[in-house]
């Protein structure tokens, strides 16, 4: 069992000096160090390269050693996404500072459970506030005459090619690339206009009512789909014991860092799992868990639409 020490700033204009110092027993012991500088906690633990090497590296029993609980997690989302993977991980999460200091954060008691979830709603509470704080700026700013923020990369016609070709199935990733702009760039376009929002009914599929009684004069088939990995961790602690059972009883495809999961199951159980999974992709905007919950909702979609 060893610890594994954990360091992120938001900025390039900030730096781990004062985690450093929080952790300085544990690095004068040669503990090893993974850092995700310069990451936004608007963006998920599972999605940071440097946590996402601590967690292929860790051995079962090992402890994450992190300086405050902000510097892994500021939303409720995240923690719910987080703690699952831990636990079946067998890790430990301690914070070295503070009120939290010595409390095994990945723990699966009660106690535990609720403690963190309370916390992870006052980071994410701290964190919207300082949003608005700068938001109100931004718009006392704007009345006030004044220019904010750089030129767009992308001038306007550019910018309605994006939104057409991404409609019509084109990557991020592929998109920046081609326009020689970074895909935040790219997700910024999109979310101006609103072409990444998951649909009001997370657990409605596209013309629900018009193919309900067609399904209901066909039986019930069995059908084999891949399960994002992150909807999959996420399901292992929320979903139903149906979609527990099919998801251990389903095969692990691993996609470079990350993995799928290749359940065989009645179709109904696969849009159970759909709609339960919802709820994690409603409460992560802008994350890849609303990207998996994408993905999933096509595939069942089709599934439904070859019946």
């Amino acid at each position: 069992m060893a610890d594994r020490i954990y360091l992120r700033h938001s900025t390039d204009k900030q730096t781990d000096a004062r985690q450093r110092h929080a952790l300085a027993a544990l690095l004068a012991a040669g503990a090893p160090i993974y850092e995700d500088p310069a990451t936004s906690s608007r963006r998920l633990s599972l999605e940071r390269a440097g946590f996402t090497r601590l967690l292929q590296e860790a051995a079962v029993g090992d402890t994450i050693r992190i300086a405050d609980a902000a510097r892994l997690f500021r939303s409720v989302a995240d923690i719910l996404a987080l703690r699952p993977v831990l636990i079946r991980r067998g890790l430990h999460l301690r914070v070295e500072s503070g009120l939290l200091s010595g409390i095994d954060l990945a723990s699966d008691d009660p106690g535990t459970k609720m403690m963190v979830s309370v916390l992870a709603a006052v980071l994410e509470f701290q964190r919207d506030m300082i949003s608005e704080n700068t938001r109100e700026g931004v718009a006392a700013a704007e009345a006030a005459g004044k220019t904010l923020g750089r030129p767009s990369a992308l001038d306007q016609a550019q910018a309605a090619k994006v939104v057409k070709a991404f409609g019509e199935g084109a990557a991020i990733k592929a998109l920046a690339r081609r326009h020689q702009v970074a895909p935040k760039t790219i997700r910024r376009i999109l979310d101006a206009v609103g072409v990444r929002d998951l649909p009001g009914q997370l657990d409605v599929l596209p013309a629900e009512a018009d193919q309900q009684q067609h399904r209901q004069s066909k039986p019930d088939p069995e059908i084999t789909l891949d399960l994002p990995g992150l909807l999959a961790d996420y399901l292992r602690t929320a979903g139903d014991d149906a979609v527990h059972q099919a998801i251990a009883a389903g095969q692990t495809i691993r996609r470079g860092q990350g993995y799928s999961v290749r359940v065989t199951a009645p179709l109904t159980l696969h849009r159970a799992a759909l709609q339960q999974s919802a709820a994690l992709a409603k409460q992560a905007a802008g994350s890849a868990a609303r990207k998996a919950h994408r993905t999933y909702t096509t595939r069942v979609t089709s599934a439904c639409n070859e019946l």
